[in-house]
Formats: structure tokens, sequence, C-alpha cells
């Protein structure tokens, strides 16, 4: 039945955790009390992408954008927009610092920089329906490849394309596929890594979420490449979303013939089962999440043999992360020469961040490789709120590394980013201002690998304590010299000697804090103090009297609230903090509306 208007709503978990759900239930009571239900159809879509911004709805054809929608703005959305044609602009996106509402998604900057190749059925399907997925050319690599191309064929199309794999180490995706193809042993395995454990990440769990059956294609056609039968999606618990999902686009490719025996009439069999992982940062690491699926402890093991020799229940095995396998099926379908002209020399395609923290616009973005970082957060991203000032980019979640604003025009690409001392990961961006400081950031991330660590290898057993104890003694004001030769010297034996990829990555935060932003250890080391008022023990909150009297007449919110009984005074006379009795809570800075409680 044609409908002359979708309604497409948001139905990732940044949505549905805002009520996307009863949004659409709102919708569907409304349209159908006035009658449009045989004009309008709702339709529950993945991740939109502009997180911050929900629940998001896109009304289509014309792509007209809504933002932060609640149940009683529906009856008036459905009057004016669906009835009347006069679409409501309270409920548009307003650009920061901008009076006037952007009605299109497409104007939207955020959206206008990107370029979906992974993310090509964004807010276009419902994840839950195959027959969407199939209408915007699902499958077909699928049935070109068992149909057309011998599995020698798919892997030098995959080689061409300069695919490289999106979980972080970046190794060729073709070449690695070769080398299980040409492994001894039967039977060969696949695996979908969709371990995503870092924070401030959340690419993998949005691609899933969205375009399930891209990820189950493009295992299919690996299987096919390699010569594998069975496959297996390891994904976190704390996905529950994703794993329902997972397990509705499986039971739904077995039922078209999409997976099981004789696939396409082809007489190709392969099967995948949905693994689910108890949430073990460590478990990302491809050895350590074969260890998962045989049912042993989480735990990584040297290398070589690597997983394409010597796997899953010692066979050969090839692991790829969800980004990498959605990639598949598009390059089958619009060719390695397509795909390689995206990027640069060395990194080619797109890439999707997860972009978070102190930014105006944070959500799921895609790009082509070789864009700068200042366009991702500048342009894409809004800039930086509240007047502050930029301080620094993480990318590569916790073991990646901090890019101080000196390198903005750095463009992002593995070898770039790499140089400067940080990684591409698997896609996280957390930007930083002015009010973050860098060593107690590099001792959150030191602390977070810290606890996901197994315990395994000496160096990150006995390591990142260590770098944990010396970075706490630097932030609680017991820093000393030699501290920051310490932190290196301990930082460079990790890298050098740890067992798995945690390990060596774990110093980079370290690392390129004390790179870049050397002055804010020695200032908390010699100096006693912490630039950015972050570390309580080197800080101390006052009064500045004057403005107390003067623009607060005292007001004594201040005293009445302080739950240390810390502050005296009077109404209309000046107030003072006992530094004694004060526990650095921030509350009387909070409360103060005339800016007279000072930190030093």
């Amino acid at each position: 039945m044609p409908y002359r208007a979708h309604l497409m709503v948001c139905a990732g978990t940044g949505c549905v955790s805002n009520n996307s759900l009863k949004i659409k239930e709102a919708l569907e009571r409304e349209i159908k009390k006035r009658g449009l239900e045989n004009e309008i159809l709702v339709v529950s879509t993945g991740c939109n992408g502009f997180c911050g911004h929900g629940p998001i709805m896109v009304v289509q054809p014309d792509g007209i954008f809504y933002q932060f929608l609640k149940e009683e703005d529906i009856p008036l959305l459905v009057e004016e927009h669906l009835l009347k044609g006069r679409p409501v602009k309270r409920l548009m996106y307003i650009p920061p610092e901008e009076k006037e509402p952007i009605p299109r998604m497409k104007d939207i900057r955020f959206f206008g920089d990107q370029l979906l190749v992974t993310l090509r059925n964004r807010g276009l399907i419902d994840p839950e329906k195959i027959d969407d997925y199939i209408a915007r050319d699902g499958y077909a690599a699928l049935a070109k490849v068992l149909t057309e191309m011998t599995p020698e064929q798919v892997i030098e199309e995959i080689k061409k394309s300069g695919l490289r794999g999106r979980g972080g180490g970046g190794f060729p995706t073709g070449l690695k596929w070769e080398f299980c193809r040409k492994a001894k042993g039967e039977p060969k395995y696949v695996i979908c890594n969709a371990d995503e454990g870092d924070p401030g990440a959340f690419m993998d769990r949005s691609i899933i979420e969205g375009d399930p059956h891209a990820v189950i294609e493009g295992m299919t056609i690996g299987a096919y490449a390699i010569g594998a039968k069975k496959g297996f999606i390891y994904v976190r618990m704390e996905y529950p979303l994703a794993v329902e999902r997972f397990y509705i686009a499986v039971q739904q490719a077995k039922e078209y013939g999409l997976l099981g025996k004789d696939i396409l009439g082809t007489g190709f069999d392969f099967d995948i089962e949905v693994r689910r992982g108890a949430g073990a940062f460590v478990s990302g690491e491809e050895t350590a999440l074969i260890a998962s699926i045989e049912g042993k402890l989480s735990e990584p093991r040297p290398r070589p043999p690597y997983p394409a020799e010597k796997g899953l229940w010692g066979k050969p095995t090839n692991i790829n992360n969800v980004e990498t396998w959605a990639n598949i099926p598009v390059i089958i379908l619009r060719g390695a020469k397509w795909f390689s002209s995206i990027g640069t020399k060395t990194s080619k395609g797109t890439k999707v961040f997860s972009l978070a923290g102190k930014v105006f616009n944070t959500g799921l973005i895609e790009v082509p490789m070789g864009i700068t970082l200042r366009k991702i957060i500048f342009d894409i991203g809004g800039g930086i709120p509240n007047g502050k000032k930029f301080k620094a980019v993480q990318t590569g979640g916790p073991s990646g590394g901090f890019i101080p604003e000196s390198l903005l025009d750095l463009p992002v690409d593995y070898e770039s980013l790499t140089e400067a001392g940080a990684i591409m990961g698997s896609g996280g961006m957390v930007v930083m201002d002015e009010d973050n400081c860098m060593v107690d950031v590099a001792k959150y991330f030191v602390d977070f690998l810290r606890n996901e660590s197994c315990g395994k290898c000496t160096p990150c057993r006995e390591g990142l304590p260590a770098l944990s104890k010396i970075l706490t003694d630097i932030t609680e004001g017991r820093g000393k010299e030699g501290d920051i030769e310490l932190l290196q010297e301990i930082c460079e034996t990790m890298r050098d000697t740890a067992l798995c990829g945690l390990g060596q990555t774990a110093p980079n935060p370290v690392l390129s804090t004390i790179r870049y932003f050397r002055d804010e250890y020695e200032a908390h080391i010699k100096q006693k103090k912490c630039p950015a008022r972050v570390c309580r023990e080197l800080i101390r909150y006052f009064i500045d009297e004057e403005i107390c009297v003067k623009e607060g007449h005292g007001c004594d919110v201040c005293r009445k609230n302080c739950p240390e009984n810390a502050i005296s005074g009077e109404l209309n006379r000046a107030h003072r903090i006992n530094p004694e009795l004060c526990t650095k809570c921030g509350l009387c800075f909070e409360l103060c509306r005339f800016n007279a409680i000072k930190i030093e």
C-alpha cells in the first residue's frame, strides 16, 4: 500500500531510553484517531546518530527533522504537519547561538558533512524487518558472490578495496581472509566481535541495532570466501536491544533461505549462532574472545599462532568486528575501486565514530578517512559548549591517546593518529575542554584498564597498579620529582612486554598526556596545584567578601546549604569558609548566583 508519508521514529538505545517507543505508540493512536492509517505509516528505525537530541523523528519523503519529542506534542504535530501541511517549528533543531530552526535533516550541519557507507541504511529501515533491508539492496551482494564469484575472487576484491579492520588493529581484511582460507585444518570458523566496551563508545551497538542484516550478510560472504560453515556473533550482555535484534535477524535470514543449508540453492551451507559475553573489556581481544566462546576463562594467549591458523577449538578462525563485516556487502556491490577512492592512500573508506564529551553535537557519525579532527569537532560536532576552550580529544578508547589543540588539523587515519601518540581504535572519540585535568583523566583510564585487565601477564598485573599509585599520589598532592620519568619507564616496559593489546596500549593515556600536557604534571608535583581546579586535594574554596556583600548582600544561601557547616556569616554580611571543615564538595560554588565563591 502506498503511503503519502512515513514517520521514521528512532528506536536506538538512546532514543528508546527517552521513551521513543511511547512516542511511536502515541503517533499510531493519533493517526488512527484522525483516520490517517491508510495514508501515513509509522516506522521504527535504528539509531539516527544525533543521540543527544532524542527522541527523534524524521518525516519522509520531505526529510523534516523533529527532536526532543514528548507524548503531549503528538496531537499538535499530527494536526499541524500531517493534516494542514504546516511543520511545527518549535520541535525542530536550532543550531547553537542561532534563533531560526532548520526544518530538513539534510540541511543540519551534523548530517551534511558525513559520508554514509557502513551506516547507509541509517534511519531508513526497520531493523526488525528483513524486507526493509532487502528493499535497500540487502543480500544482493550475497547473491552475486554465490552465483558469480569464486572464493578467491571475493578475497581479491576485498584486498583491492583496501579495507582494514575497524576493530582497532587496522590489519588488511582481505589479507586476513586469505591467511585463514589457506590455513590447514577443518572446520573453519568466522566470528563477529561485538564486545564493544570502551567508555563513551557505541558504534558497534548502533550498527547492530540499526542494520543487523548488513553484519549477517557480510559474515556470510566472508564465510564463503574463507570456506567456513559456522559463524558466531559475540555480543555483550549489556546490549539487550542489540542482542534481541541479532536474534530476530538470524531467524529471519534462516526463514528466507539466506542462512542454513543450501543458501539460495547454491549448495553453500552456513549458520550463525549468537553468543552473549559477560561484559569483560578484555574479551574484546580476539584470543580472549575465543576462549570465552569455548567456555573458558576470558584470558588472552600468546600469539603466534594467530587465530587464522589456530583459533576456535584449535581450528582456523577469522575474527572481524561489527563495522568491518557491515562494509563487506557494499564493497561487493559497488566494487573495490569505488571503496578505495574514498579516504587516504593507506586508510581507505570511511570510519564510524561515537562523538562524545564536551561538544555541542554528541552522537554517531561516519566520515571519510583523512578528515581533520577540527572538521569533526567544530563543524560536525558544533564546537565546545558554554564558551569553553577546547583542550584535547581522546581517540581510540581507554587505550587511546590525547591529541591537543595544536594538532586539530591532523588527518584522521591510522598512521597519523599513531604518530601523534593515539590510535584509531574502534572509533571512540571523547572531547575535553579547559575544565578537564589531564592528569586526572589519565588516572581515570588507567584505573579503568587496571580493573578490566585479566591479570594474566606481569606487565599488566603489576604495571597498571603502579601507574595508578603514582598518578593518585600526583593528583592528591604527594607527587615528587622523578615521578614523570618513572611513569614513562613503566609505560615503555608495558608497551614492549605485555601479552596482549590491552597491556601494550594501556600506556597511551599516560604517555600522550605527558607528551602534550607535561606542564600540568609539573604544576601538580612542583607547585601542588591543579591548573584545571579538578583535583580536590590541590584546590581550596574561598569567598570574595566584597562580591558577597555588594552583589549578593550576604544572601546566606551557601551557609544554609553547606553539609559540613563549614561556612560562617550572617544575612547582609560577608561570609567565610573554614578550610579545616570544608570537604570541597563544590555545592556552595554551584549554588552561588553572584560568582562570589572562588576556587584556587
